[in-house]
């Protein structure tokens, strides 16, 4: 079984993203609502794909991957989920550890497909 993790702020788009994800056979969605949530979750397990929200009060998505490390970082793939589409913004992301961007708004179909892809790949680099 591979394991997701989302992390946002907004209730309405974790159910959104855990809805939309539902979709993926053999999977296991898990959520965090804010980035201390998602220290505490990460801190006892390894994800195969986590959904970040870039912009969350208290902590950013990229504070959140720099309380990680690179080691950490390294070993699971990240989507920065972000309405942050500027260039800096993006190479700010991909120094802290994110692989992937999804912008938004998003489509739940483009999402599940990128997603799916992620997931696939990641199964059979193992």
């Amino acid at each position: 079984m591979q394991k997701v993790l989302v992390v946002d702020d907004e209730e309405v788009l974790r159910m959104l993203i855990e809805d939309t994800l539902e979709n993926l056979e053999h999977a296991v969605i898990h959520t965090a609502e804010n980035g201390a949530e998602a220290l505490a979750k990460l801190s006892d397990e390894l994800y195969d794909l986590v959904i970040l929200d870039y912009m969350m009060p208290e902590m950013t998505g990229i504070e959140v991957l720099e309380s990680l490390g690179k080691e950490q970082t390294g070993a699971m793939p990240i989507m920065m989920l972000t309405a942050k589409a500027q260039e800096n913004d993006r190479s700010r992301a991909r120094e802290a550890g994110a692989r992937y961007f999804m912008p938004k708004p998003f489509s739940p179909m483009e999402l599940l497909q990128i997603v799916e892809g992620i997931l696939s790949e990641n199964s059979e680099a193992r």
